[in-house]
């Protein structure tokens, strides 16, 4: 559950940069910063549901705390983990393959543009 979380929250803020890039021709960091401006509200709104949610089980009210409350601390602790990767760690790691990837097309010589991160300027 969590990791799905994580990774839908990644790829849609990874798409937003690259439709941006494409669609609006706004340059990367323009585009990281929209898409991180539109993604935000969702980001957060999804891990308060669900810290919230795992909140009286984390507590430790209900049956059996022993083995439902340190999995209820764990999740929220992840949850709080995903969501300052997927607004801040990730934008840079496209960055960085962003940059690799037009060094690479650069010392192969291809100019051709298939790959959808990659828009002609």
């Amino acid at each position: 559950m969590l990791m799905g979380i994580a990774t839908k929250n990644s790829i849609l803020l990874i798409d937003y940069i690259i439709l941006a890039r494409r669609d609006y021709g706004l340059s990367r960091l323009d585009a990281v910063i929209d898409a991180c401006s539109k993604r935000v509200r969702p980001i957060i709104m999804t891990t308060l549901a669900m810290g919230t949610g795992m909140m009286p089980i984390a507590l430790g009210w209900g049956a059996d705390p022993s083995f439902h409350m340190p999995m209820a601390i764990v999740v929220i602790g992840g949850l709080i983990t995903s969501t300052v990767l997927s607004l801040l760690v990730i934008p840079v790691l496209f960055t960085y393959l962003d940059d690799a990837e037009q060094w690479l097309r650069h010392v192969t010589g291809h100019s051709s543009s298939h790959g959808l991160a990659r828009v002609p300027e």
